[in-house]
């Protein structure tokens, strides 16, 4: 503020006769004495400004109640403040005030003074005249002591001297009874004086941050206390009569040396927050339990192994810290803590907790400690044993000698599709079966861009080399493993066939692979070596921290289930009655269980998928090889990847594949291996059988910004999965190859290219949008390289000195050391080709990246040129659903529907949901994209609903049918959502096409009256 304008708004208030008046934050270095013209000032804010001085004329504003001079450039306490005398508060923090003058006694009337953050060594004497005196804030100065007179301030309610150089505390504040908040953290205490019990009114005290090493016990007479801080000193125990703080509500104790906890802490019963992060607790008493007002618990930095039962009895908690323990499992009774809203578990390896479960948050891991408590839990001795290598390496016949050692090889062993899933099975020392699941995966490289799908953490590894060719690239292999797998045990074998042996470097990958645990060789043709290899697995797979993992018994006979069915897939709601039948009655805990199961790779669940949510996938391996053989089809191969209905219908003929083509494609787009060529319908394509060869384009040299990715290890498939995110944006569809594109939006073009062999991704955007559409780009490679977790790369990002702007070879700054120089302060940076100083946060903001690095949960805010891309995929991936479920031209069920229909209930298996909807017709022109999709979920779940209702000869009747309809429509609050919003969309004409069915008639009228009621 300008000095006329600061005489124009003095001016201004005087006229108004202002009371209050606010200058904080204003830069101004001095206060005009036109101020007096403010007679009725009662309140003056001049904070955060630069005044060193008060004019002397400020002595006039005698109605002046509250001063606020706090954060400006004070060395001495102006004299015309004290003659000030009905000031009520004066804030004087953080300035440069070295002393107090004696006069500060004439403020008589004072209530509240702040003095914190200056460099006050002393305190006058006349401080005791200041009677009325209720605050007094002395926090970071460096007092060292306090005046006797002090113990005049009777009336002191709050003292706060947090960070001086008080080395004991001063008998004289021990006198001031009226205390109800003292602060004396961050001194230099050794102990406390028994007097401490005079201050009978005392309700907060502060003591942390100095070297106390016990306590009193007189302490406990300060029966009002209701926070009590000792966080940050040395005590080694409490003293059991804590007992008697019955008011207590918070308690710091984080930072100490406690290796135990009292059992009378649990008297507390008020307490509402503990801390005892950073101590040396290794166990709780039960006792614990009785805290039942507590709401937030903070165990973090201990080394606690277990937890007591009677932790589930906290019932208020909302807030528990384990972090950083020594925790190998949680009580069941965890799952009675219904109020919980944080859980922090990590760095600790919690065996009975499965890591899938684990990974989908807070109420996924209640649910599964409460459905322990509710049933009984069988322990599952059981893990994956995952084969990796080239193609043609091995990988069959080791597995299939596994199983049995006397498979005969064929000379012509043929290659997997995909993967393929052999059970093994021996028997532990202590009697128990372990089951192993070997998975051989194929090694072509189309295969790998699903590997991430199922390479999994907590499985063993092993990576087998064909000792006749040099084709296995080792490090490619242990870094996948490493980047998937989180570190999971490696075992290399080597395959000599024909006797050839091979060297491995193995010292120096078991220094660079730490998980790596043995090479081993063997001749699978004369099972030399096999013996070993076997007790190798036995070994490593035996020791993975989940095995024997106790899980409710009913999840592991729905699981049982599910592996003896000897369908490839079953609909959702089959999945649900086969739930029902084994007492697992809520829908959250059936979903629950197959997302686990989906995690674990024992079926494919996509919950979140409007197509693939109806069904459940029971073998894996089906799936993936009705995926591959698309890509292996030499029709398609020949066409570099372009496929339509008509090819899918060929190469799906088969009964197995037949009926789920349509799923199938959705699980192709799923896996990210196909996209949908926007506005023709039944074409698709398959990027990584694109043209090798870059095609020829124009491109504009002038004005582009670039930014470059560089890799440490560059997994397979980034680029093939960027062109299927960004697929409707491709130039023409038709400028994209299999290691490149070119998008295109609003006159402005990104030219992306994957150069694998430097291990880079290279972007140049031109046209008027170019910082836009970068930033869609980098948002979507974001996304895939935080599906691999330990993913390590550098984003360079390019100079804008003169020399090197326009320049298609700019020096580049790796994102991170321009990141390190923000954060310490450093704002220029030099240009290695021009030695010019150019500006860092410029630098970073011409690429529209964040100047900090963003965790996993908080992410690069979406741009609405992010939005439009987003809904124009969800549109394209969408119209396969809107063709299979709206059809507009008939309103009644097709004879081929009607075949498929009365054939399936023949053979008694479940109603393909994305074909029933084929029945149910929409006039398409009246309804937004949005509504189609809507009529057809509902369409699909109704048509499931009742083909299971069908089969209950209780409710067969169209009112018994009727009536269930209305319940499920109270249950499941998504139908009745979705329901009402095509009531809303298309009225009764909409729910009569959503009912209709070939067996029952359902009146649309009555639906309709049980929505509006609801």
């Amino acid at each position: 503020m300008t000095e006329a304008e600061l005489l124009q708004a003095i001016e201004q208030a005087a006229r108004d006769g202002v009371t209050k008046l606010n200058l904080t934050g204003n830069q101004l270095s001095r206060l005009p004495r036109e101020i007096v013209k403010l007679s009725n000032l009662q309140f003056l804010n001049l904070s955060s400004n630069q005044l060193s001085g008060l004019p002397r004329e400020i002595v006039k504003l005698t109605n002046l109640q509250s001063l606020y001079l706090s954060g400006n450039q004070l060395s001495s306490l102006p004299l015309e403040i004290l003659k000030l005398t009905n000031l009520q508060s004066l804030y004087l923090s953080n300035n440069q005030l070295r002393n107090l003058p004696a006069e500060i006694g004439q403020l008589t009337n004072i209530q509240s003074l702040y003095l914190s953050g200056n460099q006050l060594s002393g305190l006058p004497r006349e401080i005791g005249q200041l009677t009325n005196l209720q605050s007094l804030y002395l926090s970071g100065n460096q007092l060292s002591g306090l005046p006797r007179e002090i113990v005049k301030l009777t009336n002191l309610q709050s003292l706060y001297l947090s960070g001086n150089q008080l080395s004991s505390l001063p008998l004289e504040i021990l006198n001031l009874t009226n205390l109800q908040s003292l602060d004396f953290s961050n001194n230099q205490l050794n102990n406390l004086p028994r007097e401490i019990l005079k201050l009978t009114n005392l309700q907060s005290l502060y003591l942390s941050s100095n070297r106390l090493s016990s306590l009193p016990r007189e302490i406990v007479e300060l029966t009002n206390l209701q926070t009590l801080d000792f966080s940050n000193n040395q005590l080694n125990n409490l003293p059991r009569e804590i007992l008697k703080f019955t008011n207590l509500q918070s308690l710091y104790l984080s930072s100490n040396q406690l290796s135990s906890l009292p059992a009378e802490i649990g008297q507390l019963s008020n307490l509402q927050s503990l801390y005892l992060s950073s101590n040396q607790l290794s166990s709780l008493p039960a006792e614990i339990g009785q805290l039942s007002n507590l709401q937030s618990l903070y165990l973090s930095r201990n080394q606690l192994s277990s937890l007591p039962a009677e932790i589930g009895q906290l019932s208020n908690l909302q807030t528990l810290d384990l972090s950083r323990n020594q925790l190998s499992s949680l009580p069941a009774e965890i799952g009675q803590l219904s109020k919980l809203k944080r859980l922090e578990l990590r760095d600790n390896e919690i065996s009975n907790l499965p890591p899938e479960i684990r990974e989908k948050g807070l109420k996924a891991i209640l649910n599964f400690y409460r459905q322990q408590l509710e049933q009984a839990v069988e322990r599952l001795y059981e893990a994956k044993f995952l084969i990796v290598g080239e193609g043609g390496a091995g990988k069959t016949s080791l597995a299939k000698k596994i199983e049995n050692e006397n498979y005969e090889l064929l000379s012509d062993e043929k290659s997997t599709e995909g993967i393929d899933v052999i059970q093994w099975k021996f028997n532990l020392d202590d009697g128990n079966e372990f089951r192993v699941n070997i998975w051989d995966f194929g090694g072509q490289e189309i295969y790998h861009q699903t590997h991430q799908f199922f390479l999994t953490k907590r499985s063993l590894y092993t990576l087998v080399a064909d000792t006749r060719q040099d084709n296995t690239d080792f490090y490619y292999w242990l870094k996948v493993v490493e980047l998937l797998s989180d570190n999971s045990p490696v075992i290399i074998i080597k395959n000599e066939k024909q006797e050839r042996q091979c060297e491995v470097n193995e010292r120096q990958l078991r220094g660079e692979f730490l998980n790596l645990k043995e090479v081993l060789a063997t001749n699978l043709a004369t099972n030399r070596g096999l013996t070993v290899i076997k007790d190798a697995i036995q070994q490593y797979i035996a020791k993975l921290p989940h095995v024997g993992t106790p899980l409710p018994k009913t999840w592991v006979k729905i699981r049982s289930d599910l592996e003896n069915d000897s369908h490839n897939y079953i609909s959702r709601e089959k999945y649900y009655n086969l739930c029902r039948l084994n007492n697992l009655t809520n829908r959250k805990d059936m979903d629950l269980l197959s997302g686990y199961l989906h995690d674990l790779g024992v079926c494919l669940h996509f919950q979140d998928d409007p197509t693939l949510k109806h069904y459940v996938i029971l073998k894996p391996e089906w799936g993936t090889t009705a995926v591959y053989k698309v890509l292996d089809n030499k029709k398609v191969i020949k066409n570099l990847g372009c496929f339509t209905q008509d090819n899918l219908a060929e190469i799906w003929k088969d009964d197995e594949y037949s009926d789920v083509r349509d799923e199938l494609l959705q699980l192709m787009m799923r896996f990210k291996l196909c996209y949908p060529i926007p506005h023709c319908y039944g074409k698709y394509i398959a990027p990584q059988l694109l043209d090798i060869n870059q095609p020829e384009y124009n491109w504009d040299r002038s004005h582009n910004l670039i930014l470059r990715y560089k890799y440490e290890f560059m997994p397979k498939g980034i680029l093939t999965r960027l062109i299927v995110e960004t697929h409707p944006w491709i130039e023409e569809q038709k400028l994209a190859w299999r290691s490149g594109v070119i998008l295109n939006q609003y006159q402005t073009r990104a030219e992306v290219i994957e150069n694998y062999n430097q291990k880079e991704i290279k972007i140049r955007v031109v046209g008027s949008r170019k910082k836009e559409l970068l930033t869609v780009i980098t948002h979507e490679l974001d996304k895939i390289h935080r599906s691999f977790e330990r993913l390590k790369y550098d984003t360079l990002v390019p100079c804008n000195c003169k020399e090197c702007e326009g320049s298609q070879t700019p020096h580049a700054y790796t994102l991170e050391s321009l990141r390190k120089r923000l954060y310490a302060g450093r704002y220029q940076i030099e240009c290695e080709n021009s030695f010019e100083m150019v500006d860092v946060r410029r630098l970073i903001d011409d690429v529209n990246l964040p100047t900090q690095e963003l965790n996993r949960e908080r992410q690069t805010p979406v741009t609405p040129l992010q939005n439009e891309l987003d809904n124009q995929k969800k549109e394209s991936f969408n119209v396969i659903n809107i063709h299979n479920h709206v059809n507009s031209e008939s309103n009644s069920m097709s004879e081929s529907y009607q075949s498929k229909y009365d054939q399936r209930n023949a053979n008694n298996q479940f109603l393909d949901t994305a074909q029933s909807g084929s029945n149910v017709t929409f006039n398409q022109n009246n309804y937004t994209p949005e509504q189609k999709q809507n009529l057809a979920e509902a369409a699909t779940e109704i048509q499931q609903l009742l083909h299971q209702l069908s089969k209950n000869n209780q409710t067969s009747t169209n009112e018994g049918i009727t009536n269930a309809i209305h319940q499920e429509i109270k249950s499941n609050p998504t139908l009745k959502t979705r329901l009402i919003a095509a009531l809303k969309a298309g009225g009764l004409e909409a729910l009569k096409a959503i009912f209709n069915h070939p067996v029952f008639s359902i009146p649309a009228e009555t639906i309709k009256g049980f929505l509006e009621a609801e």
